[in-house]
């Protein structure tokens, strides 16, 4: 670890039990291996088990092997990465910002992405089949690298309640920005309102290999994090005092974030509330470490990515969205939680 990112004389915080967070990652593991399994057994096509089997591991050029090897495959592949994606960002969000109750769309990377999508949709005749991954990413960095440069220049710069305040306006007007495209052009709405329900449906390997750089950065920067996150939960004052630099730390979480968002966001469309859910739920599990929270969101989130989609696929004869049955799951969670004490802050 950098020692520009290391507060190595932080105070300890206090952990949960070691058995109960072996237990944890026993559990988890199992539950992500049973739901991979599940994904690629599970879907259109109504091909038995033992086949679909079959066509995974010999293939034979028929449509139900392509429906196994070119559908199936890919979009368990991306519920794994996206989910990684969206639990990272909302681990480190929530650290950056002090804020229990942030999600990752909190710095506008989720509506830089849509709005970057819906103008190219609209004035570039982008048909979505591959073009709206770099348009994505694009606009969730600029839209980043607004709310940074705003957030952190003038009075209160850098302060976690300026970088939020400043992320939900910007990703306000760009929200705004974007319904009016689609209300004044029905045919653009058609073009992304399946990508704008956070699907994962019909992705296959090119979606993956476009994203993955992506999001293997972004963990990688994210992995750096955890002892400073810890001294930054302090407060600024504090974590300069233990030796750790809050700009840098912020700057390379608000990069993270960015990266992983914004590449999740390209993937599947605008996702909600899995970055807000998980970490809560390891926080009450594992503690408030940010050296646990962050490598188990690596675990924690793919898990409720696989079990939303496999939902959608099962729920209804035409398939719901994930990010519609995130959104089910999510809305109770947050009422929850805003209705709880400790969720005033971290």
């Amino acid at each position: 670890m950098p020692p520009s990112l290391r507060a190595a004389d932080a105070p300890s915080i206090a952990p949960a039990s070691t058995p109960r967070r072996l237990a944890t990652i026993v559990v988890g593991l199992a539950l992500l291996a049973l739901l991979a399994v599940a994904s690629l057994f599970i879907g259109s096509g109504d091909i038995p088990p033992a086949e679909a089997w079959r066509l995974l591991l010999e293939g034979d050029g028929s449509s139900n092997a392509v429906i196994v090897r070119e559908y199936r495959v890919p979009r368990t592949l991306l519920a794994i990465v996206v989910g990684i994606a969206l639990g990272l960002s909302g681990a480190i969000i929530q650290a950056i910002t002090r804020n229990p109750l942030a999600d990752p769309g909190i710095l506008g990377v989720n509506a830089g992405a849509y709005t970057a999508v819906v103008l190219a949709a609209a004035f570039l005749g982008s048909s979505l089949t591959g073009a709206h991954v770099a348009f994505s990413l694009a606009g969730a960095l600029l839209a980043s690298l607004v709310v940074y440069g705003i957030g952190t220049t003038g009075p209160a710069a850098g302060t976690p309640t300026k970088l939020v305040l400043t992320g939900t306006a910007f990703g306000a007007v760009l929200t705004g920005i974007s319904f009016a495209v689609t209300l004044t052009r029905p045919e653009v709405f058609d073009r992304v309102r399946f990508w704008a329900a956070g699907s994962l449906q019909n992705r296959q390997f090119d979606t993956l290999w476009a994203v993955l750089p992506f999001i293997i950065a972004g963990v990688a920067l994210a992995l750096l994090l955890p002892r400073a996150l810890n001294a930054l939960a302090l407060g600024d004052d504090v974590a300069v005092a233990l030796g750790s630099r809050p700009a840098l730390t912020k700057l390379v979480g608000v990069a993270a974030v960015t990266l992983l968002c914004g590449a999740a966001t390209a993937a599947a469309g605008p996702i909600a509330f899995v970055g807000l859910m998980i970490p809560h739920a390891l926080r009450s599990l594992v503690g408030p470490d940010q050296r646990w929270i962050v490598p188990l969101s690596l675990l924690a989130a793919p898990i409720l990515m696989l079990a939303a989609d496999l939902l959608g696929r099962v729920a209804v004869s035409s398939e719901l969205p994930a990010g519609v049955v995130t959104a089910f799951l999510g809305a109770p969670v947050l009422i929850a939680l805003t209705r709880r004490k400790g969720a005033r802050g971290l």
